[in-house]
């Protein structure tokens, strides 16, 4: 069997060397000529444990190559991102333009589906403008949503384990759909249609963020209160019904930190609770960012210099290279933004180099700092020993002091 797989990102490319890995012939797709060469050199750019050694592999049997155009296939996915524009707008365009790049190759009995997280409603409208343009398929192919559930560096056991929702346009596209992934996935495939499918997605990381917020809101008390959160929450999980999450410097990532908003957009009247998780994760990002600006301010005035400050993390979450919609970032980019001259070390143990921050060895700037901000706990970080001749602002539970 063909697969086309349009998107060679943290999910796409991924899902395509485990589909490829388990006998499906696979052409990835991406827009970018440098994430295409890398692929077919075999060289992962992204970081995800143990899957170059499975690109690899794939590459050299033969099962799977990257090119910049989509190929004759059976099967075609969509795995483009969907970000948000304007006030929190969903931005459907990759979509729609990685449809219209497979349109002229779809043929009868071919598979369609997308994996994009989408708004409610997306799928019925790819459907529409396939059948537009190409009248003549209208009955003639299977057009289904299944949207992934993976979580970033255990990338292989999860794409292969968990769990699926899939559901199409009818019966028979939701069959055709269950049929592929059924030859990698070993978890559940759940059958329902199209549209509960996509709020299913939309759904389940809203609740994530949900449940971060009440995490976050508790911090901002607990600081006002002079209470050690990280020891509050460790005690109120000892009841046997309560399982709070930990606090961080904000919510960030493809999924959690944008998924919410293709819920309130379509529906804000109705998505109140869901709205004020995203205000609650959004501000403490902000939050973070004024209580570094506060101490770097308040050592000028007590020692007479600037300070080293040392920005520990950029990425949205633990050991993972990914920034988009980091908090973390954000914070930095602010407090870079007002530092006024104060010597800042930013720190990402997972990324070798960036086009905007230079980097600086986690040990080093932890050792040379004033201030040290704890923005993602990576594995890392683990390793400091607690400094008490410096201010150390902890947002992430590093030492849970």
């Amino acid at each position: 069997m063909k697969a086309c797989f349009m998107g060679l990102g943290y999910i796409g490319l991924p899902t395509a060397i485990i589909a490829a890995k388990h006998g499906i012939k696979v052409t990835g797709v991406d827009i970018n000529p440098k994430v295409v060469e890398l692929t077919n050199q075999g060289k992962l750019h992204i970081i995800e444990p143990g899957m170059e050694e499975y690109l690899q592999e794939v590459v050299k049997s033969g099962a799977l190559k990257a090119s910049t155009t989509p190929e004759m296939s059976e099967a075609y996915f969509m795995v483009v991102p969907t970000p948000f524009k304007g006030n929190h707008e969903p931005d459907i365009s990759y979509v729609e333009a990685a449809t219209r790049a497979v349109l002229p190759l779809l043929k009868d009995g071919d598979l369609y589906v997308i994996e994009s997280t989408s708004p409610v409603g997306t799928t019925e409208k790819m459907r529409d403008l396939i059948f537009a343009e190409r009248p003549e398929l209208e009955g003639k192919i299977y057009i289904a949503y299944c949207p992934e559930r993976v979580l970033p560096g255990n990338v292989i056991h999860e794409l292969v384990n968990n769990d699926r929702v899939i559901g199409g346009i009818d019966e028979a596209s939701t069959d055709k759909a269950i049929e592929f992934y059924s030859q990698f996935v070993k978890g559940t495939l759940h059958r329902t249609n199209c549209k509960t499918a996509e709020m299913c997605k939309l759904t389940e990381n809203s609740s994530r963020d949900v449940q971060i917020a009440f995490a976050n809101e508790l911090s901002l008390i607990c600081d006002k209160a002079g209470i050690n959160v990280w020891e509050l929450i460790n005690l109120a999980n000892k009841h046997p019904r309560v399982n709070i999450l930990q606090p961080g410097c904000g919510v960030g990532g493809h999924c959690i930190a944008v998924d919410p908003y293709f819920i309130t957009a379509a529906f804000p009247m109705e998505s109140k609770i869901i709205a004020s998780a995203r205000e609650i994760n959004n501000y403490k990002s902000f939050w973070c960012a004024e209580k570094v600006q506060n101490e770097m301010l308040k050592f000028e005035l007590e020692h007479g210099r600037k300070p080293w400050v040392a920005m520990m993390g950029l990425a949205f979450k633990p050991n993972i290279d990914d920034l988009r919609e980091s908090p973390a970032k954000s914070i930095t980019t602010k407090v870079m933004q007002s530092c006024n001259n104060a010597q800042i070390m930013i720190v990402e143990p997972n990324v070798p180099e960036h086009n905007v921050f230079k980097l600086t060895n986690y040990k080093e700037a932890y050792e040379k700092a004033d201030i040290v901000v704890f923005l993602v706990n990576h594995n890392e970080f683990a390793e400091l020993n607690y400094r008490n001749d410096v201010k150390v602002l902890d947002f992430c539970g590093t030492f849970k002091k």
